[in-house]
């Protein structure tokens, strides 16, 4: 597809719910997506390799200030583990490294080992991985062939459900924290159980308080814009109702006027500290605020209005 001309790009504001199929990397599906939309600003909020499917959540216009908040989300996924095989890349894009027997394995055996991962774990970051050392992604450096110490990072495993076991591939469900790595999970899982495992497949069932229920794939968004850009934008979530959990504080002109000029606000009864969304007098939606400790309110990420 060639793209449109700068001058053709339009501001449109929202986010996008992409079933991402396999194959393509997160960049070309945002890529793809721009393009149907003419959008002038993109981002997506999160990668999703090649091997991997489902929900890739993709910020439009404004909608992009909230990427990384979306990036730092808890995420779901389903994925299946094949027993038996190590791979250098922890899936099956990678190559083959070590081969060894599956055991005898019943699902209470399964259970015990899946039961170590579950709450809050020490996880070590792959090789294949955009984790920056000195400067470099690690998956430059594994690229040139390169290995190099990485330090194990907390992460949280709300759930890790077994789904079934046919030997050698398992198949499981996981509810996790921001900068759990599945392919890390699946080998950690393989060599607890005696025998290795990488992922065969991989699918992002939900981000946040998005699923795929409400997903549309790409071919389904080349459809709708077959019927007219209104069609298209009628897609588009609310960035509001990605982060539904933060709470909301509309704030008078006063109130206005100090947050604008990067003064602090104070409420007789503020939320809880934490993130929060800011709306105007006129039910405007300002951008994203911050609770202090203290209860005073500052501005996080403003966002502009034409």
């Amino acid at each position: 597809m060639t793209p449109p001309s700068r001058s053709k790009y339009r501001t449109v504001s929202g986010v996008v719910l992409l079933d991402k199929p396999t194959g393509l990397t997160s960049n070309q599906a945002l890529q793809r997506v721009k393009h149907l939309f003419n959008a002038e600003k993109a981002g997506h909020t999160g990668s999703l390799d090649p091997l991997a499917s489902g929900l890739l959540p993709i910020c439009l216009g404004e909608a992009t200030k909230i990427s990384g908040f979306l990036l730092d989300a808890d995420k779901a996924y389903v994925t299946e583990a094949r027993l038996g095989v190590t791979t250098d890349t922890g899936d099956a894009d990678g190559q083959v490294i070590r081969q060894r027997d599956v055991p005898q394995l019943n699902i209470e055996q399964i259970e015990v080992v899946l039961n170590r991962f579950r709450g809050d774990i020490q996880q070590v970051p792959p090789m294949h991985s955009a984790l920056k050392q000195n400067g470099q992604p690690l998956y430059k450096l594994a690229h040139r062939g390169e290995s190099v110490e990485r330090t194990a990072r907390p992460v949280t495993i709300y759930s890790l459900e077994l789904e079934s076991f046919v030997s050698p591939v398992l198949r499981l469900r996981v509810r996790c924290s921001k900068g759990t790595y599945i392919r890390s999970l699946v080998e950690d899982i393989g060599e607890a159980l005696g025998c290795g495992a990488h992922v065969t497949m991989l699918r992002r069932t939900a981000v946040a308080g998005a699923t795929l229920a409400t997903a549309h794939t790409l071919d389904q968004l080349q459809a709708i814009a077959a019927e007219g850009v209104a069609a298209l934008d009628a897609q588009l979530i609310d960035m509001q109702d990605m982060l539904s959990a933060w709470p909301r504080v509309d704030l008078d002109a006063v109130g206005v006027y100090r947050l604008t000029s990067g003064l602090g606000v104070w409420l007789d009864q503020p939320p809880a500290p934490g993130l929060i969304w800011l709306h105007g007098p006129d039910h405007r939606l300002l951008g994203i605020g911050l609770v202090e400790d203290t209860g005073r309110i500052v501005p996080k990420r403003m966002l502009k209005h034409e």
